[in-house]
């Protein structure tokens, strides 16, 4: 039936905007991913949310399409950290590489995905494969202690479309948020999520209450899930949906700075990731303290499960 319905209702103007109902925005967003709806819709929706913006309500509608739309890895009988990687590098090496290995020398099974939405930038996949970790071409299982990289048309070949609309109109669409928040596995997965206004915050931590999800949530460095090397970001851990404060932002930078490297590009961030695995670089304390989080959290969802 098209989507012009909902398009009359969120395309009002910011005061005058109607927020959509979860089924609602789930049915929009599925029309859009299954590729059911024009591009001139497409474009309406687009701009219309974002001079709306979008409620925790419509979000968890968004993520329900997105869900019953993915190609999910297979329940491992463990927990999985999932890592949304799409924004690259700008000033900063992009350390979401260097987060996950961490992750995976604990022993967890790490899942990566990601697409390039930004022309200009370092991208942690561009550091994966300079690290000898190849982009995978289908779905099996994770296996424990190693990390995966997913592009997102493997996992949706409908939202990548939609992630492309940025290079047409130069506007991010809600799907630039729900893939920082949407969980690719079938099994247990602690989703880490970053924002990197405040405001995204508080509509963040109320999607991932609505889903119930397992999560971790923290102000990230230039719109990745990993925290800034340079200071010590909050951070909230979730567990089906149930917040709990797991670190609190220190103003300021760090009294004692890591020895990040000068220039961003993908391998000279590679070279830096190595050295700090191979123990010849401190892991920077933020980095190290978002682990130990992590780590908590997927105990816990182990013991109570």
């Amino acid at each position: 039936m098209g989507i012009s319905i909902y398009i009359k209702e969120i395309g009002r103007g910011k005061d005058g905007a109607r927020s959509l109902t979860r089924l609602q925005a789930a049915d929009l967003l599925g029309q859009v991913l299954d590729g059911a709806v024009s591009d001139l819709e497409i474009g309406g929706f687009c701009l219309a949310m974002r001079i709306k913006g979008e409620t925790p309500e419509e979000m968890a509608g968004f993520l329900d399409a997105t869900h019953a739309r993915l190609a999910r890895f297979p329940d491992s009988g463990r927990p999985t950290v999932v890592l949304p990687s799409y924004n690259g590098a700008r000033k900063l090496p992009v350390l979401t590489p260097l987060l996950a290995l961490l992750l995976a020398r604990e022993g967890l099974s790490v899942l990566v995905h990601g697409t390039a939405t930004e022309s200009q930038r370092v991208l942690g996949s561009d550091v994966l494969a300079a690290l000898n970790i190849a982009p995978l071409s289908r779905i099996d299982p994770l296996p424990a202690g190693q990390v995966a990289f997913a592009p997102t048309e493997l996992l949706c070949p409908g939202l990548k479309r939609l992630l492309d609309v940025r290079r047409l109109v130069g506007l991010r669409n809600p799907a630039h948020s729900l893939v920082k928040l949407m969980n690719p596995c079938l099994g247990q997965a602690l989703v880490v999520s970053s924002y990197t206004h405040p405001e995204y915050a508080i509509s963040m931590a109320q999607t991932i209450e609505l889903m119930q999800a397992h999560a971790l949530l923290l102000r990230g460095t230039e719109g990745e899930v990993v925290a800034d090397a340079r200071r010590m970001p909050p951070m909230d851990g979730f567990l089906q949906g149930q917040r709990m404060a797991l670190e609190t932002a220190q103003s300021g930078t760090l009294a004692s700075l890591p020895d990040l490297p000068k220039a961003i590009d993908a391998a000279t961030t590679a070279a830096y990731t190595e050295a700090v695995l191979a123990g010849r670089q401190a892991v920077p304390t933020p980095i190290a303290r978002q682990v130990e989080h992590i780590l908590q959290l997927t105990k816990k969802m182990t013991s109570a499960s």
